[in-house]
């Protein structure tokens, strides 16, 4: 799956961006319908309306230029200020990319390889345990037993989610998730509870606890890539935060996004409803007020719609913007390359778990397309994408060369407001 990475070697730019995001463009200069695309915002806007949704901020960018970028409802609904432009939001997984390319970057230096083990920079991790289904017909109910890691953990594995390390709220093993809760893991009513922990703490409870897969066997959405934040750490002598503020948020002019919101832009951050409308259940988001004790990898940023597209645009390009380059086009293909393969047959798949649908297969950092079909939402093979729990969601079409982001805080709907998302823009494409 080589079209992202041939796409960003023939691509021509003739614009440049700006520092708070790229330039724009009608729809029609950019290949897309100015009334079809504005059916984003009236769906957006009945949502509102509906009281579904607080608020949110849509950004579409079609070859290098913004053709839609528009923002809806309330950022706060308990007090009712309108959402802006501008808005800061919980990103939670789409973090990860982040960390990604930080990986991959120090890959390029040399001071990692992606076969390695992940005890070679956490000594905790050399001799892993793993959780597997015991045969108890005495007990009556499912059991089950660990048994040494057939092989270490590498920080491949970390990359594309086959280390074994799991979602303690979603996991199936009840054994596993028992003991995330009893390494202080997870807490009842606590978002995150591990960024309560310094980081020493955290890799000391989680080598404690067992694996739901052996190391490279199975994909499982997981803490693999808070780990792989702690090996950045451990590999640069900085604090997560401060790497990639240093490495990728300030030379890609991203100054909105971190791992905490000063308090001088605290009256920019997107709220959720106190109850959420499609679970009837309490909202309970990360506080981006206070520092954490540690910054989570896999979950624990903050960023606007501006920024966030400048980081999806370094993607397109084959790892630059403004003549800024990140990456080689080379890791940049790497990424965005299918690597699960046989390993998709065992489920949930990652489309399954961001889209409710098959058809999407996992790169490093972020799921990738394997086909134009096998899915039954529009896009095209190649295409990278990831979305956060609070609701934020984004893709990347080197074909189309297309970027969609939808920024809210609504938990309970975010994998239905992905697809109409999506579906929308789709539909106005015109070229």
């Amino acid at each position: 799956m080589r079209l992202f990475g041939a796409f960003a070697a023939a691509y021509l730019w003739c614009s440049v961006a700006s520092a708070q995001g790229l330039p724009s463009a009608t729809p029609e200069e950019v290949g897309l319908s100015a009334e079809r695309l504005g059916r984003v915002g009236q769906f957006l806007r009945s949502e509102v309306e509906a009281k579904k949704l607080p608020g949110a901020v849509a950004l579409i960018a079609r070859k290098g230029r913004v053709a839609m970028f528009d923002a809806v409802g309330a950022r706060d609904p308990k007090s009712g200020t309108p959402m802006g432009k501008d808005a800061i939001f919980r990103i939670y997984s789409m973090t990860k990319p982040f960390v990604t390319v930080a990986a991959m970057m120090l890959a390029e230096e040399g001071r990692i390889a992606l076969t390695d083990p992940v005890s070679k920079y956490l000594p905790a991790f050399a001799k892993m345990q793993v959780s597997v289904a015991k045969a108890d017909h005495a007990a009556g109910k499912p059991s089950s037993e660990t048994v040494a890691a057939a092989q270490e953990i590498t920080l491949y594995d970390l990359l594309r989610h086959t280390s074994g390390f799991t979602d303690a709220t979603t996991t199936s093993n009840a054994a596993v998730k028992e003991a995330y809760a009893k390494a202080g893991l997870l807490q009842p009513g606590s978002a995150l509870a591990y960024r309560d922990l310094s980081p020493a703490e955290e890799i000391e409870a989680l080598a404690k606890v067992p694996l739901v897969h052996q190391p490279g066997r199975a994909w499982e959405y997981g803490l693999s890539t808070d780990v792989l934040g702690r090996v950045i750490e451990v590999v640069s002598g900085k604090r997560l935060g401060e790497f990639l503020d240093a490495r990728i948020f300030k030379p890609l002019r991203m100054p909105d996004t971190g791992f905490v919101v000063p308090k001088d832009r605290a009256n920019r951050v997107a709220q959720a409803f106190a109850t959420d409308p499609a679970t009837g259940q309490p909202t309970n988001l990360i506080d981006v007020l206070a520092p954490p004790k540690n910054d989570s990898g896999g979950a624990g940023a903050v960023s606007t719609a501006a920024d966030y597209v400048r980081f999806c645009e370094m993607l397109l390009r084959g790892g630059e913007l403004n003549d800024v380059r990140l990456l080689s086009r080379a890791s940049v293909i790497l990424m965005t390359s299918d690597h699960l393969g046989n390993l998709l047959d065992a489920a949930p798949t990652p489309g399954e778990n961001l889209l409710g649908v098959k058809g999407y297969t996992f790169g490093l950092g972020f799921a990738v397309r394997r086909e134009d079909g096998l899915a039954a939402v529009p896009g095209r093979a190649g295409e990278a994408t990831w979305g956060g729990a609070a609701g934020t969601y984004f893709w990347i079409d080197p074909q189309e060369e297309l970027i969609g982001l939808l920024m809210t805080q609504a938990p309970g709907a975010r994998v239905h407001y992905r697809k109409l998302f999506r579906q929308l823009v789709y539909a106005a494409l015109t070229d």
